[in-house]
This record gives structure tokens, C-alpha cells and sequence, in this order.
């Protein structure tokens, strides 16, 4: 057993890592991004254009245009799509490329959720010494991605700006002082107003329909809607029909989670994440960024069941991102250090969820800003500070692009997601089994198929070295078991795994001629 498990490290890398290089482009883009998003195989990269590439030449953290530095733009955005397909990702979110609001702003260059229009594109993501107008700037980005296999879902925005308030007014909720609605605490936006499920306001509906022209024109392969809840099921249904009408394969994204519960504001609508997915939407983002708190192994199965059982409770097949951390979220690495990203990166791997990581996760950025939230000596708003939010990416002012030097996590991010590739018959079509772990503190499942089973270990205490002994049905020490990703190799005795795990450390095995769930 122990001589059929202790294969180098090195050639296992070597065998998912020796992918071909090259490919072929296509004269003709034809969107499949539906049809991987429902198989759990899309390897989703969150980045905000703004700051993706910039150029911060003085390593200072801000972009100065005195200087002749840059921000990210479009085109420099290409740069690095060959970066990113090396390191496996096949879809882009890209943050919202609407123009941001001056007035009533956060940070110096204001937010990119604070949307000033939903027809136009963002000024500030042109290249100023192109000759190539600003939408077609665009259209050479989404070309560019597609050119490598890369889908691209673009964010909507689900409030507008203070300014886009004052030339529109109708186009918002009022309180009961007619005063346009803040939801929660975003001071520098507004809150739309949608309608109800028994009538839509056809204005809003035709700022997003605008919306949704522009960017499928421009190249876009799906949507991920901004706290998607904010607007009725019907609005979405609607909106949804219309943009499959034009692309059957256009990807709907809704940010929603099971587990909110409360709404944003008194004033507005809440629909809840199910009644999102019944108005059509592909997928949500489910309720993963709870890993954190999650001391015991039965919230992971628990999760993980009640996301595998949407389709038993919708008409089509519905999916789900592995929202562990998005740019709401803090850096993994301020939760719980680096071994919290590296169990990220191999949960969305061997788990039926699509993969999903921010901008700066995969070298272990935690998003410190020394000048946060100080005074600024130049600002494009009317807010004179540098507004951050602490250990998240920011998307507030022109500032560095994300990214350290962790190299180990980069590592192990690239081989996670090649991983995640070679084994995406096993995630489309697998069973998902909840092996038992004699240390409720330890999680232990397996996903087969096809006679192929990958066994997936892992210890949610990230202060402790922690152990436990593990069933796996049919299991015998006859089969061979390539480490994949592991540290300390799990003893195979008595029909049972001895697991012993660093802090947070997860192990995953790749099992030849073997199905768990037989």
C-alpha cells in the first residue's frame, strides 16, 4: 500500500501540468459558457479592469497619471490572459465596466458599483494613446479572451449613482420623505426602482435591457447580477427570456444566497435566491463564504448536499459557484492564513461547484493598503480620501494591481484548476459521498465515477495539528492511490485511513479502478 501511494509528487505534477500550450484560434466564437457553467466546469477569475494591469511603477500602491503611470485599461488587460489561461482559468468575471459616480463618491476614483449609466462603457478603461475607440477597445479584450477559450461574464451593477439620480429621479425608490433610497449602508449609490412581481417598471427594465445589448454586442458570454435580489422575479424573467432569444448559451449568475434572510432595505423588493432561480437564472452563489465559521465537517456535507439537490427542486439544471471568498469577502490568508486559500483552491476543485477566485487569491494578496482611508493630494471625485475596505480588493480608487509573491500558493493554485480539468467527467457526473470521520472536526467525502474516485480529506481546525481514522466502502489495500495533494500520506490500516493534518491542511487522493459509491 504505502509503496503504490509514495508516487513522486513531481511526476503527478508533471501530469496535469503537460497541457498543451498552443491552440488553435477560432474564426468564430461560439458561446458555450451554459453548458460548462451547468457541468461545474467553469474555473471562474473575479477581476476588476481598473486595477488588473496597472502599471505602479514607483511601488507606491497608487496610480499617478502625473507621473505617467497607468491604470488597467482594456487593452493592457490582454497582457495577462495568457497568464491566466496557463494558470487553467476558462472565465473571466469581469467587475463592472459601466461609468462610475463623482458625486456622493467612495474613494478617488469611485466605486465600480456606483454606475453613472447602463448604455455607455467606463472612460476610465481607455487607453488614451489607441486610436481604437473605447468600444472597440472592448470588443479587442473580448476577442482577445475568447481567442484562448475563455468566457467572459460581465457584471450589472444593481444601483445607480447619486448623479445618475439627480438627471433621473424617477428612476428610483423614494422613502417616505421622497427622498431617494441608500440600501444598507452604500452611501454613494441608490436604490432602482424595479416595480413589484405584478408590475415591472418599464424604465429600469429598458436601462437593463440597454445593458444587456451592449455588452452581448460587445462580446459577452454571460451576466452575473449584483445582489440580484434587489429586483422582482419577474423583472429578471423577463430580462433573462429576452437576452436567450439573442444567445440560448448566455450565462445568468445571480448573486444570492440561501442564507440571507434579510432585506436590504424596507423599501425595495427581496426575492429570495429560489425564486431567482426559477426566473431563469443558472446559478447562485450559494452559501460557501460560511467555510470559515464552519468548525465542524457536517456544515461542509450539509452545504454540499443542499446544493446537489437544486435539481431536484427546479425544472433545469441549476449550478453553483464556490464562493468561499469573493470581493466582499476578506483575504482568505487574514482568516486563516495561507493553508485557508490552499483549501479554497482544492474544495473548488474536487467539489460539484464551479471554481471561483478574486484577483491577487491565487499569490496570496490580503488587500493591505498603507494609505487606506487617508487623505488624498489628488482625487476624481468629490471624495478627497483614499476609501478602502480592509483585506479586500479594492475597487474605489486607481491603485496597484492585485498580487504578492507567494509562489507555494501559486503553485498549488495552477495545479488545483489543472486538477479540476483532467477530472471534469468525475465533477460533471459524479456521486458525492460523505465518508465517516471519527473526528467531527475533519471532513472526508469522495466523488466517483466511471471507476475513478478522487477521496478528499481536510481538517477545519486551522490552530491545531489534528488526526482521524476514515471509512472508505470497498476500499481495499490493493488499489493504487496517487497522491494528488497531500503532505503527511494517510495510513491505510484495518480498513480504515489514518489521517494525520497540519493545521487546515486538506488531502487529496486520485483512486484508479475504484468507485466508492458501487
Amino acid at each position: 500500500m504505502f509503496k503504490r501511494l509514495k508516487i513522486s509528487l513531481i511526476i503527478i505534477t508533471a501530469l496535469f501540468l503537460c497541457c498543451p500550450k498552443t491552440f488553435a484560434a477560432q474564426q468564430v466564437w461560439v458561446n458555450d459558457l451554459r453548458k460548462l457553467f451547468l457541468s461545474n466546469g467553469a474555473i471562474i477569475y473575479e477581476l476588476n479592469l481598473r486595477t488588473f494591469n496597472a502599471k505602479d511603477t514607483n511601488n507606491n500602491g497608487i496610480i499617478e497619471f502625473d507621473l505617467g503611470e497607468e491604470s488597467g485599461t482594456f487593452l493592457n488587460a490582454i497582457d495577462r490572459l495568457d497568464e491566466l489561461k496557463e494558470a487553467g482559468i476558462n472565465t473571466l468575471h469581469v467587475m463592472p465596466i459601466t461609468p462610475v459616480g463623482k458625486t456622493k463618491a467612495l474613494g478617488t476614483a469611485g466605486s465600480i458599483y456606483s454606475a453613472s449609466s447602463f448604455n455607455t462603457l467606463n472612460p476610465q478603461l481607455k487607453d488614451k494613446n489607441s486610436t481604437l475607440s473605447l468600444e472597440n477597445q472592448a470588443r479587442k479584450f473580448f476577442n482577445e479572451a475568447h481567442k484562448r477559450q475563455i468566457r467572459v461574464i460581465v457584471d450589472l451593477p444593481a444601483c445607480g449613482s447619486y448623479d445618475l439620480y439627480l438627471q433621473h429621479p424617477e428612476l428610483f425608490v423614494k422613502d417616505s420623505s421622497n427622498q431617494p433610497v441608500v440600501p444598507a449602508d452604500w452611501t454613494d449609490v441608490r436604490l432602482l426602482n424595479a416595480g413589484t412581481e405584478e408590475k415591472i417598471n418599464p424604465d429600469v427594465y429598458n436601462l437593463y435591457k440597454e445593458f444587456v445589448d451592449m455588452v452581448m454586442d460587445l462580446g459577452a458570454d454571460g451576466i452575473r447580477a449584483d445582489v440580484a435580489p434587489l429586483k422582482p422575479a419577474q423583472f429578471w424573467k423577463k430580462l433573462i427570456e429576452y437576452s436567450r432569444k439573442k444567445d440560448h448559451q448566455f450565462m445568468w449568475l445571480a448573486e444570492s444566497s440561501d442564507s440571507w434572510k434579510t432585506p436590504l432595505s424596507k423599501y425595495g423588493v427581496y426575492t429570495t435566491y429560489d425564486k431567482l432561480l426559477e426566473a431563469g437564472f443558472d446559478g447562485y452563489y450559494g452559501s460557501w463564504f460560511n467555510l470559515k465559521d464552519w468548525g465542524k465537517a457536517s456544515e461542509l456535507y450539509k452545504h454540499a448536499k443542499f446544493n446537489i439537490d437544486l435539481d431536484k427542486k427546479f425544472k433545469e439544471k441549476k449550478s453553483v459557484i464556490g464562493s468561499f471568498t469573493t470581493h466582499d469577502e476578506m483575504s482568505p490568508v487574514l482568516i486563516n492564513g495561507p493553508q485557508y486559500s490552499d483549501m479554497i483552491m482544492w474544495l473548488n476543485a474536487t467539489l460539484p461547484v464551479n471554481a471561483y477566485f478574486v484577483d491577487g487569491f491565487q499569490t496570496g494578496d490580503n488587500y493591505i493598503y498603507f494609505w487606506a482611508n487617508k487623505k488624498a493630494p489628488v482625487t476624481y471625485t468629490d471624495d478627497e480620501f483614499y476609501f478602502v475596505h480592509r483585506g479586500k480588493i479594492d475597487i474605489f480608487n486607481f491603485s496597484r494591481k492585485p498580487g504578492l509573491t507567494n509562489q507555494g500558493l501559486y503553485n498549488n493554485f495552477v495545479l488545483a484548476n489543472k486538477f479540476k480539468q483532467t477530472i471534469a467527467p468525475i465533477i460533471k457526473n459524479g456521486k458525492f459521498t460523505i465518508l465517516k470521520s471519527s473526528n467531527p472536526s475533519v471532513f472526508a467525502y469522495a466523488m466517483s465515477h466511471d471507476n475513478r474516485t478522487v477521496l478528499v480529506f481536510g481538517n477545519l481546525n486551522f490552530s491545531d495539528i489534528n488526526e482521524s481514522y476514515i471509512k472508505v466502502p470497498h476500499y481495499t489495500d490493493k488499489l493504487m492511490s496517487i497522491p494528488i495533494k497531500i503532505n503527511s500520506i494517510p495510513v491505510f490500516e484495518n480498513n480504515k485511513f489514518h489521517a494525520k493534518f497540519k493545521p487546515g491542511e486538506i488531502q487529496v487522493l486520485l483512486v484508479e479502478d475504484f468507485d466508492v459509491a458501487k
